[in-house]
């Protein structure tokens, strides 16, 4: 059998169709449940698992790849909608267009090949990201679980709508005083079947059997009548079909909402880049193979812009389909689609039923995602450390909780270079050393007259700006010597600053009388250093040599004819 019949799209059919009934039944109540934290309605959440699943299969940058709406997505597109919504018309019209042009964005990111560049997002970053998203998924489902709709009270009572997480902080006691005991019992028993039922069996679907119970416990206590504190609500009406495709919608939109529309679709964008690229790795660890993260990105971008169009909300490549399909044997992207397709078939058939669905019971499934979101060995581990990677974690987790998100992993990424930049700088400084050339005078035969008129200072590392005020020091700190060599052969990188300093270094040197000598310097360095004009501007070709015997030698022919 050839290699491409084992990798072909139909090499791998029961496995795939296997895997893709497994995602398909854990997206049902994570799309549902999605889809009604967006505020758009859980119908939003199943266009989306199914369109999107299935466009990004066909492209299919990462074979095994499955896509839903997902936590930090989710969080973002609420954020928008409401947003939107609260505007004076057109709130409908500015929430399709961002979602789309997101899809467009990241399309883009796919052509510009941005894929390559998110494995410098430090760990502290993602892992306190991860951890500000389950936060805010539990914070925003705290009052729903107690059968409380935050929004509703406090337009009641004239306060104005819930808008962030501020609000929900201000008024968490509220649901508990104002319970209603069937929304806590049937989050409760959601909660316990999701956590229990894989202590049984993992192959057991937790999500959906915790819905399908909890639904059945609803008709009961709604048989009962127990009175208004047994009250709930519902999902309500699902339409059993896919919404009109909406591109004239595009056209439509008011030009003086750009830059929001903009802001919020780079905002998506960047997160759903981010949140599919890891999900593309945590693959490419469990299958042993290497993904395209760039053709993903375009499956994705299409897939969004799609969604959008037909009424679905943002989503991403999703871990837990993903390891989900895999470890049900899907091996190619048919498993994707096959997911999407049993989707498409659920909601054509079952959406009249699926209004039934509780909402505390939906409550409860994303209070437990938000849960599992959090990293919370790895916050153990960065706590206790005590240094920059915790000042990192930190202020990226409430930044994300209190801001927001791209600004969260904006701040930590800048704020994580500094910290590198600044350990790099102390490492080279430890590690650069200058000595009188007695040190190495016995491998060099060097003449007694010379050895304690020379300093060598050699640099262990990259000349950087994050090492060029340590090197301006460490160099002034050189006196009464007639030379210095500076020793770059450990050098394997210098930046503009670095250039820049070392050309500020060798003039001191020069106005002090000291003559300077650079040995070892790496093909590329010394191409910098004749384009910048360093060599010959700033210092004569004939003091820069391959090695430190070269310049020595140099050293010593020069400094003897002064004696």
């Amino acid at each position: 059998m050839s290699k491409t019949e084992k990798t072909g799209f139909f090499s791998n059919i029961k496995g795939d169709l296997t895997g893709g009934l497994t995602a398909a039944i854990i997206a049902l109540p994570m799309g549902l449940a999605f889809g009604l934290q967006s505020g758009m309605g859980a119908e939003a959440g199943l266009y989306t698992a199914i369109i999107l699943a299935i466009v990004a299969s066909v492209i299919a940058g990462t074979k095994t790849l499955i896509s839903d709406p997902t936590g930090p997505m989710t969080i973002v597109a609420a954020g928008i909608y409401a947003a939107a919504m609260d505007t004076d018309g057109g709130g409908m019209v500015v929430v399709i267009c961002t979602f789309a042009l997101a899809g467009i964005f990241q399309i883009a990111f796919g052509f510009i090949k941005v894929a390559q560049y998110v494995k410098y997002i430090s760990y502290p970053v993602l892992s306190g990201f991860m951890g500000g998203i389950g936060i805010i998924i539990i914070l925003f489902q705290w009052h729903s679980f107690f059968g409380e709709n935050l929004k509703d009270e406090m337009i009641k009572n004239g306060e104005g709508p819930a808008n962030g997480v501020i609000d929900i902080i201000s008024h968490l006691p509220d649901p508990i005083i104002h319970h209603h005991w069937s929304s806590m019992i049937l989050g409760l028993i959601t909660i316990l079947l999701i956590y229990l039922l894989p202590l049984i069996s993992k192959k057991i679907p937790a999500g959906l059997i915790a819905l399908i119970i909890g639904t059945l416990v609803s008709f009961g206590i709604s048989e009962l009548n127990l009175g208004e504190e047994w009250t709930f609500k519902t999902i309500g009406a699902i339409p059993d079909t896919l919404p009109d495709f909406q591109i004239g919608v595009l056209m439509d939109f008011d030009i003086t909402k750009l830059t929001i529309i903009v802001v919020g679709a780079l905002t998506l964008a960047g997160l759903g880049t981010i949140d599919t690229l890891l999900t593309s790795v945590v693959a490419d660890n469990v299958t042993k193979t290497k993904h395209n993260g760039n053709r993903e990105l375009m499956g994705q971008g299409l897939g969004n812009f799609l969604a959008a169009l037909f009424g679905g909300i943002p989503g991403a490549g999703s871990t837990t389909g993903t390891v989900a399909n895999i470890n049900s044997n899907g091996k190619t992207n048919l498993s994707g689609i096959v997911k999407g397709l049993i989707l498409l078939l659920v909601l054509l058939g079952l959406g009249k039923y699926l209004e039934t669905v509780p909402i505390p019971v939906l409550s409860a499934l994303l209070i437990t995602v938000g849960i599992g979101i959090i990293d919370f060995t790895g916050i153990k581990r960065l706590i206790k450390i005590r240094n920059s990677d915790t000042l990192v974690l930190a202020l990226v987790i409430l930044l994300t909780v209190f801001a927001d998100l791209l600004v969260a992993v904006g701040v930590g990424m800048v704020l994580s270079s500094f910290f590198f930049m600044q350990k790099m700088g102390d490492i080279v400084e430890e590690q650069s050393k200058t000595s009188s050339l007695s040190d190495i005078g016995k491998k060099l035969k060097i003449p007694a007259s010379i050895k304690d008129r020379v300093y060598n200072y050699e640099l262990d590392g990259p000349l950087f700006y994050g090492f060029s005020d340590q090197f301006k020091a460490q160099a002034e700190a050189i006196k009464d010597k007639d030379a210095v060599i500076i020793n770059l052969s450990s050098v394997p990188y210098i930046d503009a600053s670095g250039i820049y300093v070392l050309e500020e270094v060798i003039s001191n040197f020069k106005d002090k009388g000291i003559e300077v000598v650079l040995v070892g310097v790496k093909d590329h360095i010394f191409k910098q250093f004749e384009n910048l004009k360093v060599i010959p501007g700033t210092l004569p070709e004939e003091n820069a040599y391959n090695s430190v015997r070269a310049g020595v030698k140099y050293l010593k022919n020069k400094l003897e004819d002064e004696l």
